[in-house]
């Protein structure tokens, strides 16, 4: 049983007569006390002559998938299987990240027949959403009272990372046809498959000549390359303790799912094989074996659940996982953040073995600079050492890092992503991938 808001206006209305009856020489206290007592046989009656909500049969259609901050609708059928025409309100029992709105819609429905009520979803939280029930009201004849039901009903929508990196991906993809030979700039490196033979033109890298070529033709010829296919590219995200911290408006591992995202969308297009690991001492999440436009929906969908655990990163069991992913990665991405030189140990002491197998880039999310203060009090003194104390180890650390045999890129959560990719073309354009 629920009470309406009808019902406090119903016990307003009655202190007129209390009011008069008490000028009459009647006791006010007993009045008020006869008035509320008769309001609440009223609402008894009225609930019990309210149809049963349990009577309701609830269908739902829930989308498979949804984006993280994009809109999405769900729909319950509501059918009423009673003798009575049901009105009230029902409510879907969506958790409060799931972005449902707070009111409560309204339901009319005639015995026998079904409505179908459209539920709109914005999630705030990457991961799977889950409903299991809905309640619905049914109202008394007078709605001052009513009855309510729980009824089971199970929905499920996994939220999928928003991949808000792709507005880069059309100028790392017009760089990359620039590469493949696809425009007129070729590029000449270790690494590079031959592509064609055209004529020489002034400008062009005299190296690049073939001579044999040249001696059977008229004109001076010309070697064009473009860079191989077929490369392995392994990306591996921590997600340990240090993958919790809050940069920016979210955690460090959402900005590591962007970078992996796009650096994954312009190797798939590069003809390259991705493979993906999120590791802290277990496998969170694996895609490998899995190439072309299925590659992306792929690496969504196994990212979507993942969250950071606060646990150190076994680093040696994660490296086992690179080598059993594929035999020779030609380039390794570790998406992590190696910071302090302290916790960073077992991470640089893992770290050479690998390097030497591949070409590894280690990236970092860190946050944006702190602006200058020009009259700073106390705690913004505190706070501007605190960063120039965590900028200082994280260069330690890079520096290690690249004694060790690999590369580090440290950036904000924006333009890590870019600069990842940006640092895959160079190695593409250089022949060393």
């Amino acid at each position: 049983m629920y009470l309406t808001g009808r019902l406090p206006l119903l016990v307003v209305v009655g202190a007129v007569p209390v009011v008069l009856l008490s000028f009459a020489g009647v006791d006010a206290w007993l009045a008020a006390f006869g008035w509320i007592v008769l309001c609440l046989l009223v609402s008894l009656a009225d609930a019990a002559a309210a149809p049963r909500p349990g009577r309701v049969m609830v269908e739902r259609t829930v989308p498979r998938r949804a984006r993280l901050g994009e809109p999405v609708t769900t729909e319950l059928r509501l059918r009423n299987t009673g003798a009575r025409r049901l009105r009230g309100r029902i409510r879907d029992a969506w958790q409060p990240t799931a972005g449902a709105p707070a009111d409560r819609a309204a339901i009319d429905i005639p015995p026998g027949e079904s409505r179908v009520i459209g539920i709109p979803l914005l999630p705030r939280r990457r991961g799977e959403l889950t409903s299991r029930f809905v309640v619905v009201r049914s109202d008394g004849p007078l709605r001052f009272a009513g009855r309510q039901a729980r009824i089971a009903s199970v929905g499920a929508l996994r939220v999928l990372p928003p991949f808000t990196a792709r507005r880069h991906l059309p100028s790392r993809l017009a760089r990359l046809r620039e590469l493949d030979g696809n425009t007129s700039v070729q590029v000449r490196g270790q690494g590079t498959e031959f592509d064609s033979l055209r004529e020489y033109v002034r400008g062009d890298d005299v190296r690049a000549i073939d001579w044999r070529a040249t001696a059977r033709s008229s004109t001076t010829m010309l070697r064009t390359w473009r860079p191989e296919r077929d490369r392995h590219v392994v990306i591996v995200i921590d997600t340990g303790r240090t993958a919790a911290a809050r940069v920016g408006d979210g955690v460090r591992m959402d900005a590591a799912m962007e970078a992996a995202l796009l650096l994954a969308a312009l190797a798939t297009r590069a003809g390259d094989h991705t493979h993906l690991v999120m590791f802290d001492r277990v496998t969170r999440a694996r895609v490998s074996r899995v190439d072309g436009p299925a590659l992306l929906p792929a690496l969504v969908d196994a990212m979507a659940p993942v969250e950071p655990q606060l646990i150190d990163t076994d680093w040696d069991a994660a490296f086992a996982q690179v080598r059993a992913l594929t035999s020779r990665p030609s380039l390794v991405v570790l998406l992590t953040a190696q910071d302090a030189p302290s916790s960073a140990r077992g991470f640089l002491g893992s770290l050479p073995a690998l390097a030497q197998r591949a070409h590894v880039l280690v990236g970092t999310v860190t946050e944006e600079p702190a602006e200058a203060v020009p009259n700073p009090d106390a705690a913004e003194v505190y706070r501007a050492a605190a960063g120039e104390r965590t900028a200082r180890d994280a260069a330690v650390v890079a520096a290690a890092i690249a004694r060790a045999g690999a590369e580090a890129i440290a950036d904000t959560p924006d333009a890590l992503p870019p600069r990842i990719a940006d640092r895959y073309l160079a190695l593409k354009a250089a022949g060393r991938l």
